[in-house]
């Protein structure tokens, strides 16, 4: 019977330590580029196209960067630029 006790115990522990429970504290994080005092976009910024280009060559997402839909469009068509260019 004590073999039996711990199975529910686990199983009730395990329970617990769900990743799909709400989290309590969300921070949405601003655009970096949206501010006041951004740089603006362009395929000849390459400093400001590393930012958002991994190692690989791969353009980072927008949830990583915390880029809004709207210059995330924009970056990703100059970063697309630059590479045709090889300035990339």
């Amino acid at each position: 019977m004590k073999h039996s006790n711990k199975k529910k115990s686990n199983q009730s522990n395990f329970a617990k330590l769900s990743i799909f429970q709400p989290q309590k504290f969300k921070f949405k994080k601003k655009c970096p580029l949206s501010i006041k005092g951004a740089p603006i976009i362009d395929y000849k910024n390459i400093k400001l196209l590393k930012k958002y280009v991994t190692e690989n060559g791969k353009i980072m997402p927008s949830r990583i960067t915390s880029v809004s839909q709207k210059r995330q469009r924009e970056l990703s068509l100059s970063i697309k630029r630059a590479r045709n260019l090889a300035l990339l």
